[in-house]
This record gives C-alpha cells, structure tokens and sequence, in this order.
C-alpha cells in the first residue's frame, strides 16, 4: 500500500479503492454483484449455445442477439472477477499496464454492446417495413460486415484512451476510487492536465452513443409509421411483439450508461461519489444480467428453441416435440380468443 505515495510519474501499478466510504460493508455489496454475474454468465452462454444449436434461430436477428450476448458476458468479465478480488481478499494493487487494458476493453465493449443494438434496431426495421425482402438484404455475409464494421468502429475510437492516459504524469500518487479502470477515473489521478482526456472522452461517446442512438430512434420511427398504417389489429400486435424485448434493453442499456458519462464529465457534484461508482457498475452489470431474462420472457422462438433442446436431451423424438409445440400454440389462440370475447 506504501505505493500510494509514490511519486513516481508513471506508477508501475495502482491501488483501485472499492467503493470509497463503504469499506466496512464490501462484504455486502459483493453478494448482488456476485449473483447477477452468476446470472449473465450462465443465461448469456445458454442464448449463444441455444442459438448455435438450435436451426430454426439461425436467423439474423438472432445472430445479432449472440453477438451482444457475448459480447456482455465478456464485458462484465473483465470487471467483475477484479472487483470481486477486491471486496473478498483485498487485493487492490493492479500493474500499470493491465489497468490500461481493462480500461480499454471495458470501453470498446460498451461501444460494442451500443453498435449491436443498433445493428438489431436496423434489423428491425427491415423485418417490419421490408418483409418479402428480409432474407436477401440481411443475408450472412451483410451480417459478417456490420458486425465486423461495429467491432472495427469500437476499437479505433477507444484505442486514442489508452495513450491519452498513459502519457500524463501521475506525481500525486496512484490511489484509484472505483473498482475497475474507468477511463475518467484513471485520468483524474494525473497531476497533469487531463482536459484532451475529457473532451476525447466525450466526443467518442458522442460518436458511438450518440450516433447509434440516433440511429435506433430514426429506426423505431419508420416502425412506428409503418405499424400505424396496418389494417390488422393482429398485425399491430406481431409488430410490436417482435420489438419490445428489444426497446427494454436498450432502455437498460442506455439509461445507465447516460448518467454514468454525463456525471463524469458535467460534475455530480450534488450526488455522492459512492453512489456514482455503484451505478457505474450497475451500468456495466444490468444489461448482460437482464438482457437473457428480457429475450427469454419475451420471445417465443427462443422459448420453443428451449423446449426442443430439453426434449431432445431427453431423447424425445422430433415429432413429438413439434405436435407438442403445436398444441401449446392452439392452447394460446383460444386463451386469446377467449379473452377477446369477453
């Protein structure tokens, strides 16, 4: 801990604080995280092993789901572990280099996760408004390109973090107050001046965030004016069925990862820092944690997909399985039937 008051320019490690004020109760804080980690692994590895097993959801909007969904599982893992090591065992200390790497991993996976909601908004889009010409537009190699296109996207606009951060001098010390290598975080350490840090800070947000959001709403719009014109009351409700586990996790998503920046970079000063560092890993912790839960409540493909894979790990065949699933869909359509007679 002696490393605190070195004044060293460049640290050979920092000490990473926790939750400042709450030190006494990290025990605590830990369970949750600990829970909702256990969750995200387990239900985003089962999305991406049903997906790949499953042939009726090789489909692109599925594809696009086992991309987000790997992409959460490993950007709650580059964090939690750590943070874990710190409430549990009090290991605090993290080399120089391995906090530059955990900074730029966990930034380029939230501009990751941003690019593939968009992506997903998109397919949407083309679902709903261009139906008979879904299948040729989003073909596979379409699906390869944007994905590699969002990827490619992240890494260039957060790899300026890293020298950014590492060129400024660290004469104050090298304490930490959070529990991971938040970019800000790091850079407000520095005794130099971090202002280049803040204003790239906020342009890549702007860029990534902002361009992708805009994108969603501009998508949800023509969605909207397409459902609008449909005849069918039945039409209305397949069209909003098919979008809104995606609108919830956007709102999950992005909701968060807001205050997060906008705290950051626009003061706070009236919230606690605790408080802050709390949502700063609840922003990173919520989607990957809640996004299975959504799609697995809301989408009836992937509860099929469920109970295929159940019955044929039982050796169930599959024509028992299919006239299952026929009669649990005639059951809904007279509970709907029922319902609407009333």
């Amino acid at each position: 801990m002696s490393g605190a008051n070195s004044s060293s320019l460049s640290p050979g490690f920092f000490i990473l604080n926790g939750v400042p004020g709450l030190e006494a109760t990290h025990i605590w804080i830990s369970l949750p995280f600990c829970f909702m980690y256990i969750i995200a692994v387990l239900g985003n590895c089962g999305l991406i092993y049903l997906i790949s097993h499953e042939e009726s959801l090789h489909r692109p909007m599925y594809y696009f789901l086992a991309l987000l969904s790997f992409t959460d599982v490993t950007l709650c893992t580059t964090t939690v572990p750590n943070m874990l090591c710190i409430f549990w065992f009090n290991l605090k200390e993290i080399d120089f280099n391995a906090c530059l790497a955990q900074m730029f991993f966990v930034h380029m996976l939230t501009g990751m996760e941003s690019g593939v909601l968009m992506l997903m908004a998109l397919d949407r889009y083309v679902a709903i408004c261009y139906p008979l010409r879904y299948a040729t537009i989003l073909t596979n190699p379409v699906i390869t390109k944007a994905g590699l296109a969002t990827f490619l996207r992240s890494v260039m606009l957060i790899i300026p973090f890293t020298f950014l951060t590492k060129r400024l001098p660290y004469c104050r010390g090298n304490l930490i107050s959070h529990t991971y290598c938040d970019h800000m975080s790091v850079a407000k350490v520095s005794c130099g001046n971090f202002k280049v840090n803040a204003i790239y800070g906020l342009l890549a947000a702007l860029l990534i965030g902002g361009f992708d959001m805009t994108c969603i709403a501009v998508s949800y719009s023509m969605i909207l004016r397409a459902v609008v014109s449909l005849s069918s009351a039945d039409a209305h409700h397949k069209a909003f069925s098919t979008c809104t586990s995606h609108i919830c996790v956007i709102v999950i998503t992005y909701v968060p990862a807001l205050f997060t920046i906008f705290t950051h970079h626009f003061g706070g000063k009236n919230i606690p820092h605790h408080v802050h560092i709390i949502i700063a890993n609840l922003y990173l912790m919520f989607p990957p944690t809640l996004n299975p839960i959504v799609y697995g409540v809301k989408t009836k493909q992937i509860q099929e997909g469920v109970i295929k894979l159940i019955f044929k790990e039982k050796g169930v065949p599959a024509i028992e399985i299919v006239s299952l699933l026929n009669i649990q869909k005639q059951e809904k359509t007279k509970n709907i039937l029922m319902k609407t007679r009333v």
